[in-house]
């Protein structure tokens, strides 16, 4: 069972609104089942009878409109729903009073130039952090693991450091370049690119017994990378040092 949904906070609003996962019927009219629900006394209520039937739905997604929409409006809820994956409660839009969404648009419509434009640059500034960055992790990867190609470095960087993906390079660890981050998205790329792991798991073999069947093989290349490679001899080959003459 989910959560109680007092455990989303809701800044800058009494409300929170509820889209249930299961069929739920109100309390109070008994009519369902609810689309959107606001639990009072711990019972579910319709928004009708919660006096908030007569807002509007706004998904989230702009949140420029998003904000001077709940500016404009005198009451205001925002709405959420339980993501089981994740084990809590998300944001998914507010409600707000329509005459107050007309004005947020309207608002909205007079700056839009200006808006796009900041955003175009803003989008450039994060683009150009998240290179350095995937630079810099590269160079700690190489730097851990100097035998690692460095196109495969790169790589693992880039996948590690994507923004939004929620991986080891975007955590705290990560953006401080700690050893145990950076050790941590090499591994998982030696797991799944250098070892049988994912047919493991496509077999139906619990992750904790694939992940101990391959460990092996995943220490056996990290050692690999761990060691310098030997510098070529000048003239970029080796050659075997002649046999001193008798």
């Amino acid at each position: 069972m989910a959560p109680a949904a007092r455990t989303v906070s809701a800044p800058n609003s009494r409300f929170l609104v509820v889209q249930p996962l299961r069929r739920k019927l109100c309390a109070g009219c008994r009519r369902g089942p609810l689309a959107m629900l606001i639990l009072e006394d711990a019972a579910p209520r319709c928004l009708d009878c919660a006096d908030l039937g007569h807002l509007v739905f706004l998904p989230r997604g702009d949140t420029a409109l998003t904000r001077r929409a709940r500016e404009e409006s005198g009451l205001s809820a925002v709405v959420v729903r339980f993501n089981r994956r994740k084990g809590r409660y998300e944001r998914q839009g507010v409600l707000v009073e329509e005459a107050a969404l007309s004005r947020a648009e309207e608002r909205c419509l007079v700056d839009a130039e200006a808006r796009r434009r900041r955003r175009i640059r803003d989008a450039r500034r994060r683009a150009a952090q998240d290179a350095r960055f995937a630079e810099a992790f590269a160079a700690e990867i190489l730097r851990l693991f100097p035998g690692c190609p460095e196109d495969r470095a790169h790589g693992i960087a880039a996948h590690a450091s994507l923004r939004g993906s929620g991986r080891v390079g975007r955590s705290a660890a990560g953006r401080a370049l700690t050893e145990g981050a950076v050790v941590s998205a090499v591994v998982a790329s030696v797991r799944h690119l250098d070892t049988s792991y994912d047919r493991l798991l496509m077999s139906g073999l619990p992750r904790y017994e694939a992940r101990r069947q391959i460990a092996t093989d995943v220490e056996a290349r990290l050692r690999g990378w761990r060691e310098e490679p030997r510098a070529p001899a000048e003239g970029g080959e080796d050659h075997a040092a002649p046999a001193a003459s008798c």
